[in-house]
């Protein structure tokens, strides 16, 4: 006789709205997850970004003006991003070099906004594109196959996670070579947490942290991997190592004020996009198999953040954890990775 197992439903966080199905979570028995109950009260949380938006000004002091370019943004093109570079540029007054990645799957309007906002706001602009075969075999195998601890997948997915390792790496390497102090990035406090909004990158610390990242991408491509990562060159004293900071996690936070200030520029939200990105059409693909492989939301941790700090209505971040990718984007991005696949085993 065949045994049917039931599943339990998915209850949320009454407080936050963080899945139980979220590695380690526990709600208690009024709902409310952990995270929720060892969360500091926002009198302190705001004393903290008070005070790191002090070190922050304290940082341009010491550095603007030293270098070619005082920041280098990476810049995706999304919302976030794009009001981040409007900050260096407008409340800071920086001189910032955005980097944006084109990962093959960025829809007509991001690349759109890219252009339209570096243009308006006045910085200069790279786009890097590597090879679409070498991260289309990247994908392709992080949609069948574990490569990363669980603990990297709690806030993201493994197709993201190898997305932004490679843009991180990236940017770093970049800015080593050019001498520019600070490298900025556009997450969300839900993302990334005070405590790490400023941080000075240790050489000894990246080299350990990239191998997590290198290792298992130079087994799915090899060399290729190389050109978008740190080498042996680049930790041996004679390059300056940069600060990282992430603005937006001292500062105000708040969703409308981003749409209103970056529509100046002539910024649209792109319509082929799915519930939780505003630039990229292989965020949907990826969603969909880490929640099929780890029974959670990527974004969940992110949202349950903004939620608990008071940047974001629950109900809506319950709505964007509920919201079904679209089918063809889905299976238009499937399509498109199956197809490089095939290359791969024809040699094309």
């Amino acid at each position: 006789m065949k045994v049917e197992h039931k599943v339990s439903p998915v209850k949320y966080c009454t407080n936050c709205a963080l899945p139980s199905t979220f590695p380690g979570i526990h709600l208690n028995d009024k709902g409310v997850c952990k995270f929720c109950l060892e969360f500091n009260d926002m009198e302190y949380h705001q004393a903290k970004k008070v005070e790191y938006e002090r070190k922050f000004d304290v940082l341009i002091k010491e550095y603007k003006g030293r270098s070619s370019y005082d920041a280098l943004m990476c810049y995706s093109g999304g919302k976030d991003s794009a009001y981040t570079l409007a900050i260096l540029k407008e409340k800071y007054n920086l001189n910032v070099l955005a980097v944006s990645f084109d990962n093959g799957f960025l829809p007509k309007q991001t690349l759109e906004n890219i252009r339209q906002v570096v243009e308006k706001i006045g910085v200069d602009h790279i786009m890097i594109k590597p090879r679409f075969d070498v991260l289309a075999k990247i994908f392709s195998y992080c949609a069948d196959n574990e490569i990363y601890p669980l603990k990297y997948l709690e806030r993201s997915s493994a197709i993201c996670t190898s997305c932004m390792g490679i843009i991180k790496y990236s940017a770093l390497r970049l800015a080593l070579e050019k001498g520019i102090p600070l490298i900025a990035f556009g997450w969300s406090p839900g993302q990334a947490p005070i405590s790490s909004s400023i941080m000075k990158n240790i050489p000894i610390m990246i080299k350990k942290m990239q191998k997590t990242l290198y290792n298992p991408l130079y087994r799915i491509v090899g060399d290729q991997i190389n050109p978008y990562f740190l080498e042996d060159n680049h930790f041996n004293g004679s390059f300056r190592f940069p600060y990282n900071i992430n603005p937006m996690a001292f500062l105000d936070y708040n969703i409308e004020t981003i749409y209103n200030s970056i529509s100046r520029f002539g910024w649209k939200r792109p319509e082929d996009v799915d519930a939780n990105s505003t630039n990229c059409l292989l965020n949907s693909y990826a969603n969909l198999v880490h929640k099929e492989r780890l029974g959670f939301h990527p974004y969940a941790f992110e949202l349950a953040n903004l939620v608990r700090e008071g940047n974001l209505n629950r109900d809506i971040a319950l709505q964007r954890l509920q919201t079904e990718e679209n089918p063809l984007i889905v299976e238009m991005v499937r399509q498109k990775l199956e197809k490089e696949k095939k290359c791969f085993s024809q040699k094309c």
